[in-house]
């Protein structure tokens, strides 16, 4: 193990993680593999099935999700057309039926609930009868908004077999919700909140987010006992981003890359503050931005779940994983570049979707890495022994100077000689211990992306 470099300040939010490698590694594919061959030696039978609508009625200011405001006349009913296309065309690459199962599926955006009751229920039906999925049988997790979460459109999903509403609240203070460029209010919020818990869909989570101008400690406070009012099964406490080419960004050029220590210590203050409050009141916590309710039922997998080997993604916003690739199609930000990707892929052909078009390989070191964030950035950590299971060595073996570097910050707790584990205050860094465990390779593609 080498010598570790100098203990230096490091902002704890660089990028959040929640897959490895981001799409601005990913490059035009130019072999344009077959998912055939892609999928034909790849295990099959606990697959996880994700769909993606690219639509919502608002864009939060510190959104850069891949989603659009809005849809001209039509436009739904003809990308629910191209996502029935593509689910027969990779079904069928998948295989023989009785090789196929699905153990998870989710449905994300955008926002899921921008589509009518009845696209609801299409989009079910291609889950089901296109992909073969039993969506009353796995779990089942859908995101919805306020103000898309109607009494007709919770009544459709839970009657589909619906296991996990995720509810995209961020504030519960109004002023709070405009800083953030989100219009909605309160009563909105709770009124929606009420018709989620009258369908008993078995798992309520609640999004908020810390780190908005003008928040502080009490304004957290209130939004946070708002939230536990309603006793959510599941909690994320996000801190706020500035990315580029997002409505935050445009109200103040350079702020998605300047550093800010003020606010460093901002977010950090409110997410100590969060965390302490929700352990106080029954939760344990899951991931830096994860909390669960002590006593609430089992949902199955969790936060990276979704991201292992054996994804299927459809739509044009979704990610596929395979063993040695990881595909899609083209990513953007900015609203110009979005609703050409969407409109491409509304037109695409059925024969079109039978191939990768955009993607990154993996190759064993960057699965070793992508393992070990996964594992790492979780409370419960990395069982040595699967990791030796897996790869034949240890963590240290691989990434030795970079989890030395950990240690000495004090991110790393040395009580169980079988875990690798983050230390509370590791936890409260992931955004940052994320970002240092990308490969040389990875980071030159991500720099060289062009934003669009």
């Amino acid at each position: 193990m080498t010598t570790a470099e100098p203990v230096t300040r490091t902002s704890p939010y660089q990028h959040y993680v929640y897959a490895y490698p981001h799409k601005t590694a990913y490059r035009a594919l130019p072999d344009r593999p077959s998912l055939k061959a892609l999928w034909a030696a790849e295990p099959k039978d606990t697959l996880s099935l994700y769909l993606h609508i690219p639509f919502c009625e608002v864009r939060c200011g510190f959104c850069n999700l891949f989603t659009r405001i809005g849809a001209p006349d039509g436009l739904t009913g003809a990308y629910l057309d191209a996502l029935e296309r593509q689910a027969r065309a990779v079904r069928e690459a998948l295989g023989e039926t009785d090789d196929v199962r699905f153990a998870t599926a989710a449905f994300g955006g955008g926002t899921p609930t921008f589509l009518t009751a009845a696209e609801l229920d299409r989009l079910c039906d291609i889950a089901e009868h296109r992909m073969g999925a039993d969506l009353r049988a796995v779990p089942l997790s859908v995101e919805a908004s306020p103000a898309t979460a109607t009494a007709d459109r919770l009544a459709v999903l839970a009657d589909r077999g619906t296991t996990r509403l995720s509810l995209g609240v961020q504030s519960f203070v109004d002023a709070e919700a405009r800083a953030a460029v989100r219009p909605q209010r309160r009563a909105e919020v709770e009124a929606a909140l009420a018709r989620v818990r009258d369908t008993r869909i078995p798992v309520l989570n609640i999004d908020l987010i810390y780190g908005i101008d003008g928040q502080n400690e009490q304004a957290w406070r209130h939004s946070l006992d708002a939230a536990l009012a309603w006793r959510p099964e599941e909690l994320y406490l996000y801190p706020l981003y500035v990315r580029p080419l997002t409505g935050l960004d445009r109200r103040g050029p350079g702020q998605a890359t300047a550093p800010d220590p003020a606010w460093d210590e901002q977010r950090l203050r409110l997410y100590r503050a969060g965390r302490d409050h929700l352990l106080a009141h029954g939760y344990t916590q899951q991931s830096m931005r994860m909390f669960r309710r002590t006593d609430a039922p089992p949902q199955g997998t969790d936060d990276y779940a979704c991201q292992t080997d054996g994804m299927i993604g459809l739509g044009c916003g979704a990610r596929s994983y395979t063993a040695g690739l990881h595909y899609s199609f083209d990513y953007a930000v900015g609203m110009h570049q979005i609703r050409g990707i969407i409109d491409d892929y509304v037109a695409t052909e059925a024969s079109d979707f039978a191939h990768a078009e955009v993607g990154h390989p993996m190759n064993p070191q960057e699965a070793r890495r992508r393992h070990l964030l996964q594992s790492l950035l979780q409370a419960e950590g990395l069982r040595l022994d699967d990791y030796r299971a897996r790869f034949g060595g240890a963590p240290a073996d691989d990434f030795g100077p970079e989890l030395e570097r950990f240690a000495d910050r004090g991110w790393l707790t040395d009580t169980d000689p079988t875990t690798l584990r983050l230390t509370p205050e590791g936890l409260a860094h992931s955004d940052a211990i994320g970002p240092e465990l990308f490969s040389p390779a990875v980071r030159a593609a991500m720099t060289a992306y062009e934003r669009k």
